[in-house]
């Protein structure tokens, strides 16, 4: 009984391995928290720092999921429990105890998960993910968790197409719905702190006049 429990353990401490938050803070020395939405993820990440250090985060993120499922496999514990620790990485990832538990919404993490249990559902689902930022592309960098959700309820209806398992399909189902539902908020106004910066009021976006002020001498007197 000691193995399933560490399975989880190990998850959970995979998973709050903060990817992103290294990466800009070794790279501009901030916390990502404080920019862009606040999300510790690969899609601030990508804004806030650039496009090679956010796919280093993205496959980071995404490993963390994996390396979850992997690890409990590796201990010969029940599907139960390997199931038991993507949740965990998930977990880790939003919940990180290394960071004082403000983390992101694990998008990369649970593509990891699903990667590492169903290869093809999630191979078809990530197909389905790059057409709909192609559609976007130009406002990808903006798009990716929005990209995510729209493509995420495909993922169940591949599992149960293609790996015929109902255990998989209600899994995955019942964590989409979790996901969604905590950033529902997001979903109804899908847009990112940078977005909204440009659409501040004219009132903060007022730039000061260059040069001496104006001064309001009054009618001009005729003779």
């Amino acid at each position: 009984m000691v193995l399933e429990p560490a399975s989880l353990v190990i998850a959970y401490l995979l998973g709050s391995i903060p990817s992103a938050y290294i990466a800009v803070r070794r790279k501009k020395g901030i916390d990502i928290r404080s920019t862009d939405t606040g999300n510790v993820g690969a899609g601030s990440t990508f804004r806030v720092v650039g496009v090679r250090d956010g796919i280093i985060v993205l496959l980071a993120d995404m490993g963390k999921g994996a390396a979850a499922i992997f690890a409990a496999q590796a201990l010969g514990v029940p599907q139960v429990w390997v199931l038991g620790a993507g949740v965990a990485a998930i977990v880790g990832h939003t919940y990180p105890v290394f960071i004082g538990f403000r983390g992101g919404q694990g998008a990369a993490t649970i593509i990891g998960v699903f990667l590492a249990l169903t290869p093809r559902s999630m191979g078809v689902t990530l197909a389905l993910i790059g057409i709909i930022l192609l559609l976007n592309h130009r406002t990808v960098l903006h798009r990716f968790f929005f990209a995510v959700a729209c493509a995420a309820p495909a993922l169940p209806l591949c599992i149960w197409l293609i790996e015929s398992s109902a255990t998989l399909t209600f899994y995955s189902l019942g964590i989409i719905l979790v996901v969604m539902f905590k950033n529902r908020r997001r979903l109804r106004r899908p847009k990112t702190a940078s977005m909204v910066s440009r659409e501040a009021t004219p009132m903060e976006n007022a730039r000061p006049e260059v040069g001496p002020p104006r001064v309001d001498d009054g009618p001009v007197e005729t003779a």
